[in-house]
């Protein structure tokens, strides 16, 4: 079983109700999905990898070798009595948002990453247009509910990750399991290093790496928008002996005022709200839920919300 890849470009062609299609059993049937030809150029991501790996290598490394990941691990190791490493992940990570400080001693990293980020949002935006189709909602319906109406308030973030080799691979998560809060996630990942899977019928299925594809998938708020058509799903991260996992996440996430809730026209009886699996909430509320449970499952944060 592989997550199914996609050709963007077919999006604008004859072979377009085809495509449509295929992303709507991405989103249904495996909340995973790989694009390729998605109008990101490869150069542009070429050039990400290089600065990405050269950051890590100059700003990053050491830093790691003092975590405290590496302390638990080394622990765990010496006293040999079963346990896992249970709260904590082998993982480096930073994330770049508009307003904050980036790594500033990798030369060209600002200037590709901005870059970078300004392609994958506008790539976002096109995924969500499409999944308004696919669900029968008006077009920009999702950006708007995400963006508090016709502004530009949502969030976007890009969560840069690197998940160096581990001695002790057996004891220790690269990423815990978990669904992921926000909206629509896109992940450039390892080309040639492995790790991520996701659940799908009772069974981790490996997230396959395909050069310079982009990997879509749906979070939470898209599950409460559409009333449960799509699903967010479980995914996590192995580590290995050999290989540093580059892995890029670029987030566009409701704004935290944002309030969310099931597209009326996905309702199927909407005078009877109590009955609905999903409530209405603010955005901000589910994150100071989700910040406390996110390795717990997310039925029992929609009900926290609900009760809120």
């Amino acid at each position: 079983m592989a997550i199914p890849v996609i050709d963007f470009s077919k999006l604008n062609g004859e072979q377009r109700a085809e495509t449509l299609a295929q992303i709507a059993n991405g989103c249904e049937e495996w909340g995973f999905f790989q694009l390729v030809n998605h109008g990101i150029s490869e150069e542009l991501l070429e050039r990400v990898k290089k600065v990405c790996a050269e950051c890590f290598k100059m700003e990053r490394e050491e830093n790691f070798k003092n975590s405290t990941a590496m302390k638990l691990l080394s622990e765990l190791a010496e006293k040999n009595n079963g346990d896992k490493l249970e709260n904590a992940d082998w993982e480096d990570v930073f994330t770049l948002m508009d307003g904050a400080e980036w790594p500033s001693n990798t030369p060209g990293f600002k200037e590709t990453m901005a870059k970078y980020r300004s392609e994958l949002k506008k790539l976002a935006e096109k995924i969500m247009e499409v999944m308004d189709e696919n669900l029968g909602l008006s077009k920009g319906y999702i950006k708007k509910a995400f963006n508090c109406g016709e502004g530009d308030e949502a969030f976007f973030g890009t969560k840069v990750s690197h998940y160096p080799p581990c001695p002790h691979p057996e004891l220790v998560n690269g990423l815990r399991a978990h669904t992921d809060a926000g909206g629509v996630i896109l992940l450039f990942q390892d080309d040639k290093v492995g790790g991520l899977q996701i659940l799908k019928d009772g069974q981790w299925i490996d997230v396959q790496p395909v050069k310079n594809a982009i990997v879509i998938n749906t979070g939470d708020q898209i599950e409460v928008l559409s009333n449960g058509r799509y699903k967010s799903v479980w995914h996590r991260v192995l580590v290995g002996t050999s290989g540093n996992r580059r892995s890029i996440a670029s987030f566009y996430n409701p704004s935290l005022k944002a309030t969310i809730a099931p597209a009326p026209e996905l309702v199927e009886k909407p005078n009877q709200e109590l009955d609905q699996t999903y409530p209405k909430f603010v955005f901000g509320d589910y994150m100071s839920v989700y910040a406390q449970q996110k390795f717990l499952p997310k039925e029992p944060r929609f009900q926290a919300v609900r009760a809120m």
